[in-house]
């Protein structure tokens, strides 16, 4: 598959890229990115939620009233979890919500993204560039010149570039990563994928 070159200001370079069909051109994969989306939130759960169960209640443990005679159940300690401060049956408690994946599924599933970004045209291959200071008005400048304002975008690039990712960092739908660390959460949360012309080779060998 064959895609132009664009220039951060948005022009056609007269260049083009061959997206490897190994990676952009696979019948995706659902069922490997839902695990893979599944693990990356599962992953993001701190799992600190807690609650006193009945041992952990400070109350008094002298009998509340006497236990026959009264016409009622017995009450044998204020920290009941029928009583209103008891402790709670069956309370939440810390815990590790994360689980194990096999790599070649991820690796599946981050290529099952691609190939569906590739296949809605979803992809715009960007010349390498960099600015000469972090400024945001630089990184709209950037969104403008390719219409992408509005919407959600990841940019990868082949390594990291300070500059780039300090002007980005105050627009609430953009995202820059590198190749190393791109996800499949990401890859699917963005509407458009910016990759830069470095990163695309880069790419290939990540997933060999």
């Amino acid at each position: 598959m064959e895609v132009s070159v664009f220039d951060y200001t948005g022009k056609d370079t007269g260049k083009k890229v061959v997206l490897s069909d190994d990676i952009f051109g696979l019948t995706p994969n659902e069922h490997a990115v839902y695990l893979d989306v599944k693990q990356y939130l599962a992953n993001q759960r701190q799992g600190t939620h807690k609650s006193k169960e009945r041992a952990e209640v400070s109350f008094s443990t002298k009998k509340l009233k006497k236990q026959k005679g009264t016409g009622g159940a017995r009450a044998g300690s204020r920290k009941s979890p029928l009583f209103k401060g008891g402790g709670r049956v069956f309370g939440p408690r810390p815990r590790d919500y994360g689980f194990k994946l096999n790599k070649k599924v991820k690796s599946l599933a981050r290529k099952s993204v691609l190939s569906a970004k590739a296949n809605s045209n979803a992809i715009s291959v960007i010349a390498d560039f960099n600015f000469d200071a972090p400024k945001t008005k630089s990184y709209v400048s950037l969104l403008n010149a390719f219409s992408l304002s509005e919407k959600k975008t990841l940019l990868i690039l082949p390594d990291v570039n300070t500059n780039v990712y300090l002007s980005s960092r105050n627009l609430q739908k953009t995202k820059v990563t590198t190749v190393n660390q791109i996800n499949t959460y990401e890859l699917l949360n963005a509407d458009t994928l910016l990759i830069s012309e470095g990163a695309i080779e880069k790419i290939e060998n990540f997933f060999k």
